[in-house]
């Protein structure tokens, strides 16, 4: 049996401090924002402001939980996590995406409540804490979008701030409205629009962070055609089964399989060392477990 892990652990622990300094960036201006967000909101009684300071509350939380999923992550595996806490950052992002789907709903059922009793807006309070939030979401997502996207953490801290944006750009929208027409009902029009871009978002969020707990394997991978590649190119290497493919994060795949040989070797470890850099250099797969048959599968 053959047993190796990936060693660039160097690359990782750099580009997971640079999106633990995004995550912070982002989440210190979005928590600040948020109190005179909610304050123009009561203020102005805007409905588009206060979903999007809502909004930017549960942003904040998942922010903070961004962050200390990083934290979390950089410990090392022990005793009773032996893969270590990778798999944390996933769990946050599933959480992101589910706080973000309650937000939908919450927009919702305010905005039904708004058209069926429409309330007056102080369209220029309105304007000008909009603007406001339009600025610092604009440098938020700037700082988190150009980070690693590949990470399901930083995508999810992502998408909430873009949800955020997309409420100010609504905000400002209503505003202008109001103040030259007086049609308040375009500030819950504007919500619900804004609550179906973050539903869409959301959803694509669950179901990549669910797919990656329940052990999925990569969606861009075809297992059996990978069986076949293997055989094909790897000198030795006879029938491939019992192939148990998933990640701890997208970007730290791994793999369980069972081989036998086709033809008789010198060195059985030399098979399995060139299979290991098959998998590593065509499939980004760092951490592999081959199981060696030599007389039928002990598992039958």
């Amino acid at each position: 049996m053959g047993h190796d892990h990936d060693h660039g652990h160097d690359h990782v622990h750099a580009a997971e401090g640079s999106n633990l300094r995004r995550v912070m960036i982002a989440l210190v201006m979005t928590g600040t924002f948020m109190i005179v967000e909610v304050i123009g909101g009561i203020i102005s009684g805007s409905l588009a402001l206060l979903a999007d300071a809502g909004h930017m509350l549960t942003d904040t939380m998942a922010l903070a939980l961004a962050a200390m999923a990083f934290h979390v992550s950089k410990r090392p595996p022990d005793g009773n996590l032996t893969y270590g806490y990778q798999r944390f950052q996933i769990l946050a992002a599933f959480v992101n995406g589910l706080s973000l789907l309650a937000i939908v709903g919450w927009i919702l059922f305010e905005a039904v409540s708004r058209f069926i009793s429409p309330r007056d807006i102080l369209g220029e309070t309105m304007l000008v804490v909009a603007a406001a939030g339009l600025v610092v979401n604009l440098v938020s997502f700037t700082v988190l979008h150009t980070g690693d996207q590949e990470n399901l953490n930083i995508r999810g801290a992502a998408l909430h701030v873009a949800g955020d944006l997309l409420g100010s750009v609504a905000a400002i929208v209503a505003a202008i409205v109001i103040i030259y027409t007086g049609w308040t009902l375009i500030d819950p029009l504007l919500s619900v629009a804004v609550a179906g871009l973050i539903l869409r978002s959301a959803w694509s969020l669950v179901k990549r962070s669910a797919h990656v707990l329940l052990e999925g394997a990569p969606e861009w991978l075809d297992v059996d055609a990978m069986q076949e590649r293997i055989v094909a190119n790897v000198p030795g290497v006879g029938e491939i089964h019992h192939v148990h493919i998933w990640g701890l994060t997208p970007q730290q795949l791994m793999l369980t399989m069972h081989m036998s040989l086709g033809e008789p070797v010198a060195s059985q470890s030399d098979v399995i060392r060139s299979v290991k850099s098959f998998l590593k250099q065509e499939y980004g797969i760092g951490h592999s477990t081959i199981e060696l048959e030599v007389d039928g599968c002990a598992d039958h």
